[in-house]
This record gives structure tokens, C-alpha cells and sequence, in this order.
């Protein structure tokens, strides 16, 4: 059921006089229109008349308007606020059940699991699509959380079924209300990497001690088989020294548990999340906490990605193959850059207390770093 922070409530336009003209209104469906012209800077509208319509049950966007007789100048747009889910969220339904299949059909892989004659046989895959399934969604719910608690409009996880050797492309949501302050867009850009990176390391040490899965001599005598080489992260290499599981390198038809692949993929998508540019979690953390300092770092991120593209096929002869991710994020961190970061209503500073974790969690971001992520060895 559809549910809104308060029954909306229309606000009277005396709550405009000091910061915009008002010289018409009109209601469209469950939206109010007020047409007019601002009395002070477009952003200082919203933000100055943002929370008495909150408080009234609405959502408020000024826009500039062309059209009829009464719409030339400008308009204020409220909308009623709606938190919850209107409804059955289908699509994200239909989407999870899609990862989750495509999970389990490449842990089988993972798992050297024969699926010629029984392709249900790619359900005994399950621990890796739980991994994965869990680090993604739990750090998409830690976003969703912290959206509700600040009454920010947000969309239940969309999971992204797609045939790599994962299985998905990752989760998201979409945030489509206002963010009230710095501190909200904090909580909520900081949720989903805490949130995930706890979900990562359970996931990763109880994966540490399960045994390894060693390939069938078949496999290994193919012609057609590929080997795989994982670059393991600082924060996965210390779980494994801290609870004296140790990795194997010597080995290379014995490989770690797809427990320890799902908490892997963990670490990465928490890094790649981390970035500070534009709209990423990142991005968000780093708006918060240093204000409009976010855009010249969004500038300068996609540089450093491309040079380190550069420096690892050029100085360090890693195969191009093994560094295309570096150039894929190095074009869509541009593309973030240029969209620019999310801006908070009320863009007062932040506390220390929350910029100290910050600088925790871009730390631990730092750990799940991996120059050369994979690579092909050609067998």
C-alpha cells in the first residue's frame, strides 16, 4: 500500500510571499501548481519553502515554465510525498528471480558442475548465489533503509541478471525524492558500503573455511579450457591470514571455495561503489562531507582511472584484456562527472562525527582495491 509521510495538507501561499510571487494556481491530479515569478535565487525558493511543504505531506520542485496564457514564467511543483511500495513491485520481483537463475547457472561453473544432462543439477550451486545474491541485496537495503528513515522516495533493489562470470551486473536503486540535508545524503550514500562490506567479510570467512574446489582432469586437459587468475584484494588476503586459511597459489586446478568468488565480488563492487564521482555512493559520501569540492574530484577521477589503465598496459605489461575495466569506469566516470552529484536541500555542514566515518569507510574501500582484477592465463 502506498504510504505517504503525512495525509498531504494543501499549503497556503502565504508560506511563498517572501521568496515567490505567486499570481496562479492550479491543481493536477494530486499535484499543486503555482504559477509565478521567484523573489529571490532559484535555489534559495526551494530550500527556503522545502520544509513547510514537507511538512504538509508534499514534495516541491521549482521549474521554469512556457506554455498557456497563465504558465509563462515559472512554476512550483508539489507532489505528494510517497515512501513506501504502491503495490506488487513486479518488475523487481521478476529481475530477482532472473539473478538469481543466472547466479546459480554460472556458480555451477564455479563449481564444475555438469549440466548437460540435468540442468537442475545447477541448483547444488546454491551457496555461491546466496553469496552473491546476499552482498548485493543486503547493500542495496542498506540504502533503501536509510532512505525511509529519512523519508527520501527510494525504489526496492533492482538486481541486474547478466551472463558474466558472475552472473549480474550488480544491484541498484532508485532514489527518485529530495535529499533533506548533508546528513541524509550521507547516511544514505554510507549505508549500502557498510552495509555490504559486513555482509562481504561473513560471507568471505565462512567461504575461507569451506574446502577448495579442485577441477575435474577433464577440464584440465581441455583444449578449450581458460584459466582464470583473481587478483585477491588487502582485505581478503588479511581474512585469510587472520583466520589461517591460507590461499592457494601453487595450484592451478585447485582454486578457493565460490564462497570466497561471492565475497570477492563483494569487495569490488564495494571499491568501484566507493568512487567519488557524481552520483555513486562514493559521490555521495564526499558531497557530504566536502560540499561543492565533490565536482573537482569527480573531474579528476576519471584521469586517474585512465592512468592507471595506462600505467598497468604500458609501464607493467598487463594484458589489455586484464585492464579494459579500468578504461569501461574511466569513460563512465565521465559521464558521472559531467551529471554532477546529488545537492541536498539544506547544505549546512557536516558533523565530525560522521566525516570520521567517512574516512573509515573510503579506508576500507582503499583494502578491497585490486590493480589487475582478472586475468586470462592461457593454458
Amino acid at each position: 500500500m502506498d504510504q505517504g509521510l503525512n495525509p498531504p495538507v494543501d499549503p497556503s501561499t502565504e508560506v511563498l510571499a517572501e521568496r515567490f510571487h505567486v499570481y496562479g494556481v492550479r491543481r493536477d491530479g494530486e499535484r499543486l501548481l503555482y504559477f509565478g515569478e521567484p523573489l529571490v535565487e532559484t535555489e534559495e525558493v526551494e530550500a527556503g519553502v522545502w520544509q513547510a511543504f514537507r511538512d504538509a505531506g508534499y514534495e516541491v520542485q521549482l521549474r521554469r515554465q512556457a506554455g498557456g496564457r497563465d504558465e509563462v514564467g515559472h512554476v512550483l511543483i508539489a507532489e505528494p510525498v510517497s515512501i513506501g511500495v504502491d503495490g506488487i513491485p513486479w518488475t523487481n520481483l521478476v529481475l530477482f528471480v532472473a539473478t538469481l537463475l543466472s547466479t546459480l547457472y554460472v556458480g555451477s561453473v564455479w563449481y564444475y558442475i555438469d549440466l548437460s544432462g540435468n540442468l537442475w543439477a545447477m541448483f547444488e550451486a546454491w551457496p555461491f548465489a546466496l553469496g552473491v545474491m546476499a552482498v548485493l541485496g543486503i547493500h542495496e537495503l542498506g540504502h533503501y533503509v536509510m532512505s525511509r528513515y529519512h523519508g527520501v522516495r527510494a525504489s526496492l533493489p533492482y538486481f541486474l541478471p547478466v551472463p558474466t562470470i558472475f552472473g549480474t551486473m550488480g544491484a541498484v536503486i532508485k532514489i527518485s525524492g529530495r535529499i533533506p540535508s548533508r546528513r541524509a545524503l550521507f547516511d544514505i550514500g554510507v549505508a549500502g558500503p557498510i552495509a555490504g562490506i559486513f555482509a562481504t567479510i561473513v560471507i568471505t570467512v565462512i567461504g575461507l573455511h569451506l574446502p577448495p574446489v579442485t577441477a575435474p582432469s577433464s577440464v584440465v586437459e581441455s583444449e578449450a579450457a581458460i584459466q582464470l587468475s583473481m587478483g585477491y584484494p588487502p582485505l581478503l588476503e588479511a581474512l585469510a591470514l587472520a583466520f589461517d586459511q591460507p590461499l592457494r597459489f601453487d595450484d592451478p586446478a585447485t582454486s578457493v571455495n565460490p564462497l570466497v568468488i561471492a565475497g570477492w565480488l563483494g569487495m569490488f563492487i564495494t571499491f568501484l561503489n566507493l568512487i567519488p564521482v557524481g552520483q555513486l555512493d562514493g559521490g555521495h559520501i564526499t558531497r557530504a562531507m566536502f560540499g561543492d569540492i565533490q565536482k573537482r574530484v569527480g573531474y579528476i577521477i576519471p584521469v586517474l582511472l585512465f592512468g592507471l589503465a595506462a600505467l598497468l598496459y604500458l609501464g607493467l605489461s598487463v594484458p589489455l584484456h586484464a585492464i579494459v575495466v579500468w578504461l569501461f569506469w574511466g569513460m563512465f566516470a565521465m559521464i558521472l562527472a559531467f551529471v554532477g552529484p546529488a545537492t541536498p536541500v539544506d547544505d549546512e555542514r557536516l558533523d565530525t562525527r560522521r566525516k570520521t566515518i567517512g574516512i573509515m569507510t573510503f579506508a576500507i574501500g582503499i583494502l578491497c582495491f585490486v590493480p589487475v582484477p582478472i586475468e586470462i592465463i592461457a593454458t
